[in-house]
């Protein structure tokens, strides 16, 4: 007899299916794949990474790091899968993404009280559930969920770099390098590639005049008729070609900022660079950091030939775009992840509004905790709002309709410090203290 219906594969429902199984529940797990494919995923393994093999930093005075020591504290299976297979990437946790999704797959599959079914789940089930059905949602069940919210699901347009192979890239003009130096590897863990003031400027030209993908039918309107109530951009995702339209220094201070590197051939700092990352264990596969594009397959072989070091670059994965859905959360979700007129529904994940990585895996064990707390009769928990997990959740569910965006895990998501230190070092410091204290105490009055 199956206790939970938990769908979605992704890293929100692998991890909500490990926390209820390991509290008890028989969980039936539902991923789609490969019986029904999506535009963006390349595998059939759990937990699949379809845009950047990074997890984000790892060092505790970062809001990404302080939601992993969160995460730790809270017994993640997913988070410790991404320690096992971490590759070097300076203060970050970038993971083998091939090995990360099958070593989950492994210990999903191994669990004798979950089990994974391999067909799409077609409709919002009656009976205690937690939906993480993430970005790429299937029609049916967005038409299921629409039909219970009384409201339009929301929709943005996420994108994914490309990927080279490193045998390639021409280290005569790249090199090797972390910011400011902090790496694994002694040499440092990124491979760069300098561009001068004039490399830049041409560079910036094509790609803002590049030719884009026209977006599918069924990018701009789901198969109900119902228009998208986002027709645009996550600002946190933008593709690159976007931002180079904004101005010709925009990408010179985003993802091509020069800051904390120096070029050994030349002994200066490179007027802008773009960071390749480490996408596999056996390192034959680099990311274009930041690179995220719609261009055309031919105008990105063509424009990012232009960057100095990949002339000859060869592509193992080009860039694309695909459509993410996500629910009205502050209309429909509490801050327990709980659907407001359905106590036995839960949401998890990307499709609650909750952006990142970490975000997903983070919202996933809680939707699991207080899915399996709600199976042995006692209350869901609300996490702390002073800790990242429960900022995190309590933004996506109090946040304002009017410019609901989703939101990854950042300081300025967190509740106000009475006495704040004035550096923001020392502030985030002090909101790292606040949050795991809270946390151990809410961990230990809770026996979770």
């Amino acid at each position: 007899m199956t206790d939970l219906i938990v769908i979605g594969g992704g890293l929100a429902g692998s991890e909500a299916a490990w926390q209820a199984g390991r509290r008890g529940m028989s969980v039936d797990l539902y991923e789609m794949r490969p019986q029904v494919p999506t535009g963006a995923h390349t595998g059939a393994d759990l937990a699949e990474l379809v845009c950047s093999n990074s997890l984000g930093s790892n060092l505790i005075d970062r809001a990404s790091g302080l939601l992993k020591e969160e995460l730790r504290r809270l017994g993640s299976l997913l988070l410790a899968v991404a320690e096992e297979c971490a590759l070097p990437a300076g203060g970050a946790l970038a993971v083998d993404r091939e090995r990360f999704a099958r070593r989950v797959t492994e210990q999903l599959e191994s669990h004798p009280r979950i089990r994974i079914i391999r067909e799409e789940y077609p409709q919002v089930p009656g009976s205690l559930a937690i939906i993480a059905s993430g970005p790429l949602t299937s029609s049916r069940l967005s038409q299921s969920i629409q039909a219970l919210s009384g409201q339009d699901n929301l929709f943005f347009y996420d994108a994914i770099a490309p990927v080279v192979r490193a045998e390639s890239i021409d280290m005569q003009k790249a090199f090797r390098a972390s910011r400011y130096s902090v790496g694994e590897q002694s040499d440092g863990d990124y491979l760069n590639c300098p561009f001068t003031r004039e490399e830049y400027e041409i560079f910036v030209a094509e790609l803002a005049a590049a030719q884009r993908i026209s977006l599918r039918e069924f990018e701009l309107e789901i198969e109900t008729g119902v228009k998208a109530g986002h027709g645009s951009f996550f600002e946190g995702c933008l593709p690159v070609e976007v931002l180079a339209g904004r101005g010709e220094r925009a990408l010179s201070f985003g993802p091509m900022r020069p800051v904390g590197l120096r070029d050994p051939h030349t002994g200066r700092r490179p007027y802008a660079v773009l960071q390749l990352r480490q996408d596999n264990l056996a390192a034959t596969l680099y990311n274009m950091v930041g690179f995220q594009t719609n261009l055309t397959f031919s105008e990105q072989k063509r424009v990012f030939r232009l960057i100095p070091g990949l002339e000859n670059a060869e592509f193992e994965r080009y860039g694309q775009m695909h459509r993410n859905t996500f629910i009205a959360s502050p209309l429909v979700l509490l801050p327990t992840l709980q659907f407001k007129t359905r106590a036995v529904l839960f949401f998890a994940g990307q499709i609650t509004g909750v952006e990142g990585y970490m975000g997903n895996i983070a919202t996933g064990l809680l939707a699991g905790v207080n899915a399996a707390r709600f199976f042995h009769g006692q209350a869901p928990l609300e996490a702390p709002p002073v800790c990242m997990l429960g900022a995190l959740c309590h933004y996506v569910t109090h946040a304002s309709m009017l410019d609901f965006q989703p939101m990854k895990a950042n300081f300025g998501i967190l509740p106000p410090l009475e006495q704040p230190a004035r550096s923001r070092r020392e502030r985030a410091k002090q909101c790292v203290e606040r949050s795991l204290a809270a946390l151990d105490e809410w961990i230990a009055s809770n026996t979770i």
